[in-house]
């Protein structure tokens, strides 16, 4: 056995030892609500700065460098380093707001109260994704307390606000918290994820021409253009429903033109999530007037969620749907005149693609040390996107790999707990791999 095994095999030992040290803290964190407040408000339930102060003496006793500042208002992120070297640095990353319960009737467990039963510790935000950087915690104590000193910079970067577009990991990159590679903690099953699509939210506005629907006929049937001839309306929303079946097109045909190994076929979507028809465009940027059908609409309004490959470019992608637009336009007399309008990064939404290579060496490892354990992994594509985003847009190669479970974003969510320390003890081995020791 080479010397790096055995460090390896001493970390990994001490986590079995003392895995009731990463159930306990998975537990205690769930305990705390923290709730993205972007979703739900009340007392008590918003707590992201009570879980980071339940961290940051915990990563203080273990010789990290610790600080916190708020990504948005009142909202902390938790950053602890130990020093080493930037050609080995990495960051080991996960989010600790969660998405709100729910009808708590419909849950069989308290969703705060961090039951343990049948191998599974329940609790919103056990799976996605507090046992996730329990995870990462327990890995790095485990390197500390078995004597191991890393030869590369590591980094825990405790973020908020990943469930609503990742503002906690946005300010950490615009702040220059950067490293060489970022493994994400995110579930994975135990799979290798080195690889996940980019996302755009963008607005589509539509203009057509109010009128009187009594008027209508003036507007579909053909009709001489004499003196006096009132103005025919343009009814927004037909062609917003002529639009929605181009769109359909636009995305089968690019889905079919083009497809990432390690993603499904597919996968590429354009979905409109969000319709909004009617007259009198408000300065909010939907109509005012969505109640009385006896007026021809002169306005729809279309958020869009959308799916690139990794490999894309975000730029790319704009160019092509916007040249769709163009040519939809080109083909109708009306829009010729009154182009339809696209507005990027709506809500201040966009996630880059990550597209970390196969054979990079964080991600060989993570392959090799899990199949140590006794289960190959598979390599495959994130289908979601996650914070590995933002850092990826910095020019961080980024991977994902964390625990099993079920439930996120549902009810009776759990992390799987043999999993969790698993995936404690391939983090640790990951990390000895990537930073290396002096």
């Amino acid at each position: 056995m080479s010397d790096r095994e055995a460090v390896i095999r001493s970390v990994q030992d001490f986590i079995e030892k003392d895995r009731d040290f990463v159930i306990n803290l998975t537990r205690d964190m769930v305990r705390i609500p923290s709730v993205n407040p972007k979703f739900e408000t009340a007392d008590g339930l918003n707590r992201e700065a009570d879980v980071q102060a339940l961290l940051e003496p915990i990563l203080q006793s273990e010789g990290l460098a610790t600080e916190q500042f708020d990504a948005l208002p009142g909202r902390p992120n938790l950053i602890g380093e130990w020093a080493g070297s930037e050609e080995k640095s990495l960051i080991l990353c996960g989010h600790i707001d969660v998405v709100p319960v729910g009808a708590v009737k419909d849950w069989t467990v308290d969703p705060f109260g961090g039951e343990v039963r049948d191998g599974r510790l329940y609790g919103r935000g056990s799976i996605d994704m507090k046992g996730g950087v329990a995870a990462c915690v327990a890995a790095l104590r485990a390197i500390r307390r078995s004597g191991v000193t890393l030869d590369g910079r590591l980094a825990l970067h405790s973020v908020v606000d990943e469930e609503a577009g990742g503002g906690g990991a946005i300010e950490n990159v615009r702040r220059g918290k950067l490293a060489k590679a970022v493994l994400v903690a995110e579930p994975s099953w135990g799979d290798v994820l080195p690889a996940e699509g980019g996302l755009e939210w963008a607005r589509v506005t539509i203009r057509g021409k109010n009128g009187h629907s009594a008027f209508r006929y003036n507007e579909i049937y053909p009709q001489q253009h004499i003196a006096g001839r009132l103005e025919p309306a343009v009814n927004a929303i037909e062609i917003g429903a002529r639009f929605i079946a181009a769109v359909q097109q636009f995305e089968r045909d690019r889905t079919r033109a083009r497809s990432h190994p390690l993603l499904p076929a597919g996968m590429n979507t354009i979905n409109i999530g969000v319709m909004w028809g009617g007259t009198a465009l408000g300065p909010n940027g939907i109509p005012t007037v969505m109640t009385n059908p006896a007026i021809i609409p002169d306005v729809v309004v279309m958020d869009l969620d959308m799916k690139f490959l990794p490999d894309e470019t975000s730029a790319e992608y704009r160019r092509d749907f916007e040249a769709f637009i163009n040519h939809f336009c080109q083909m109708d007399d009306w829009l010729r005149a009154h182009p339809i309008t696209i507005e990027w990064e709506l809500g201040g939404l966009h996630f880059a693609p990550m597209n970390t290579a196969p054979d990079h060496p964080l991600v060989t490892s993570l392959m090799r040390r899990k199949a140590e354990t006794g289960k190959a992994p598979t390599m495959r594509g994130f289908i979601a996107v996650c914070d590995g985003a933002h850092y990826a847009g910095a020019g961080v190669d980024g991977v994902i790999f964390g625990p099993s479970g079920d439930g996120f974003h549902g009810t009776d969510e759990y992390v799987d707990i043999a999993s969790l320390v698993e995936s404690a003890k391939v983090i640790a081995a990951s990390v000895i791999d990537w930073c290396g020791t002096k």
